[in-house]
């Protein structure tokens, strides 16, 4: 059965916006409503249309009231009727719901009624794409997605994202790399805003999350949940920490993330660039959790301060500068990934002879760093 021009330009204008096709069918109803109203109503009328794809020239027009049942509801006369003249039309109506009077069908329409419609029909258009846009990309929050560069505005870049461009401002950027017009990587959604002009989406290189979601791609233990990410601290372009633990027994966290000759690791390193990545290995026990985050640096001891959860560290004194790190990027890491503070010093030649007052611990051998 061959279909009227009307609706293969209803089903082109779908294909072309992604939109569902009664939002399209509503909207092109609002406009002829809209311009029946400007010829043949008045401004204040309530129109509604039902459209007839195969003749436009019968689609029906009605006008809607209110349906009220006393006097002190009435606030428009001119889109309200009382429950007794409602029922002279439609014995079975009742109050709250709303009646639907046909009116004169119109074949023609002014230039103005026409322009009107038009008017109706590229606003309605414009804001369901725009909400179906906002939605889709809203529920991509916190993914990691591809992306192609198309333009750099100062210091912004603009993501093309396929449907819509992103805005990846300076400080979500990687410090140090260099971005060029039709370069693709992968990016993270860190927010999806409203505004006048459609969606605004926020995307960064330089997120935390970003690492997570590029060992996720690269480690199959991690996506099926054998594998746990527990903690990241990063500082884009330079270092980041990750811890990992097991939830199945046997499982080596860090050797998965690792991969056989470092080929998982390698691949997410490909990603970022120069950026070195240590992988941490999670432990419920704070002493131990903390040694381990300050790895590659041997730690001898350490004492916790749990109300103010701080802690200080003793290291031998050739560990000490690899423990604290360069510019202390180390130690501060290893602060943000653990959630304690941490104070270095360097162990005394002497060791305490009271177990009760001073816990000893011995770094974990199966920490990786990577770079």
């Amino acid at each position: 059965m061959a279909i009227s021009p009307f609706t293969a330009a209803l089903n082109q204008v779908c294909d072309e916006k992604g939109l569902d096709r009664d939002i399209v069918i509503q909207t092109v109803e609002a406009a002829l409503a809209a311009a029946y109203r400007k010829d043949y109503g008045k401004p204040k009328q309530i129109i509604r249309a039902k459209l007839n794809e195969d003749d436009l020239t019968k689609t029906d027009m009605f006008q809607v009231f209110a349906v009220i049942g006393n006097k002190e509801e009435m606030e428009d006369e001119q889109n309200q009727m009382f429950l007794k003249d409602a029922k002279k039309i439609e014995k079975g109506i009742r109050t709250g719901e709303e009646l639907e009077i046909p009116l004169e069908p119109h074949e023609n329409f002014g230039r103005i009624a026409a322009q009107t419609a038009k008017q109706v029909i590229i606003q309605r258009l414009q804001e369901a794409e725009r909400d179906m846009l906002f939605h889709e990309f809203k529920d991509k929050e916190g993914e990691l997605i591809n992306g192609n560069i198309q333009q750099v505005e100062g210091n912004d870049i603009i993501v093309n994202l396929g449907k819509i461009n992103a805005i990846m401002p300076i400080k979500e950027q990687i410090p140090g790399e260099n971005y060029y017009v039709g370069q693709r990587l992968k990016i993270y959604v860190v927010g999806v805003e409203e505004s006048s002009r459609g969606p605004r989406v926020l995307v960064s290189r330089a997120h935390p999350k970003l690492i997570s979601g590029l060992f996720m791609s690269e480690v199959p233990e991690i996506s099926s949940g054998t594998v746990e990410i527990k903690d990241i601290a990063r500082e884009a372009g330079a270092r980041t920490k990750i811890s990992v633990t097991a939830n199945q027994e046997g499982l080596d966290p860090v050797g998965s993330c690792v991969g056989q000759r470092g080929i998982r690791v390698q691949a997410v390193l490909a990603e970022i660039g120069v950026e070195k990545i240590d992988i941490i290995l999670w432990n419920e026990k704070p002493e131990q959790y903390i040694s381990n985050a300050l790895s590659p640096a041997k730690v001898e001891k350490i004492k916790l301060n749990k109300k103010e959860k701080k802690a200080l560290v003793y290291v031998p004194d050739d560990q000490l500068s690899l423990a604290i790190g360069k510019n202390g990027q180390n130690v501060r890491l290893a602060s943000k990934l653990s959630g304690w503070g941490i104070d270095i010093e360097k162990a005394k030649e002497t060791k305490s002879k009271d177990p009760k007052k001073e816990d000893k611990v011995e770094t974990n051998t199966n920490d990786k760093k990577i770079s």
